[in-house]
Order: C-alpha cells, then sequence, then structure tokens
C-alpha cells in the first residue's frame, strides 16, 4: 500500500488493525509503527498525549468503515519533535494505557 501522504498512512494503519497480525501487542506494536512510517515520509509523529482513550478506541473501532474521525484525531496531534526522546517515550506509555481495561 502507497505511504507518501496523510491520508495513505492512516489508510494502511486501519488495513494493519483490521488484519491484527499478533498474538498480543496490535495496537502498540501498529502504534509504534505509524509513528516510524510518518516520521520516515512526513517528518512528523503523533503525540499521543493529545488524544484520549475513549476518543482513541472509538475512532479506531469505526475506522475500518470509516476512517474520517481517526484521521481527524490523528492529524489533530501531529508534532514535528521527531527526535524527542520524551515525546517518543510518551507514545510507549500511552500506548499501554490504551490498551487497560
Amino acid at each position: 500500500m502507497p505511504e507518501g501522504t496523510f491520508e495513505e498512512i492512516v489508510g494502511k494503519y486501519v488495513e494493519m488493525n483490521v488484519a491484527h497480525p499478533f498474538m498480543e501487542g496490535n495496537g502498540r506494536s501498529t502504534r509504534i509503527w505509524l509513528d516510524l512510517i510518518l516520521k520516515k515520509r512526513l517528518r512528523k509523529c503523533v503525540d499521543w498525549s493529545r488524544i484520549g482513550k475513549k476518543e482513541y478506541m472509538g475512532a479506531m473501532m469505526q475506522s475500518a468503515v470509516h476512517a474520517d474521525p481517526l484521521k481527524k484525531l490523528l492529524k489533530s496531534a501531529l508534532t514535528d519533535e521527531i527526535h524527542s526522546r520524551e515525546m517518543f517515550m510518551k507514545g510507549i506509555d500511552h500506548s499501554y494505557y490504551y490498551e487497560e481495561e
């Protein structure tokens, strides 16, 4: 799948979420993967601390049918702090937070 634009990258992210390739850790793995693609292609990453769990989980559940809410949510949290260790670690922390029940 192409990954030259934000829309294509999020489309790829949605497809990977639908595929669920791992027994455990799908969400965490795909969020890291998404950030790596965004960094490589657009020189951006997601500041996951700006996205609430309820909003994110709702947008992800809806994304297989209608990805616009997810695109809007992710786009609103993009940052150019791609070399920040703090930003990277914040993303890891939030990934575990999203997975908590």
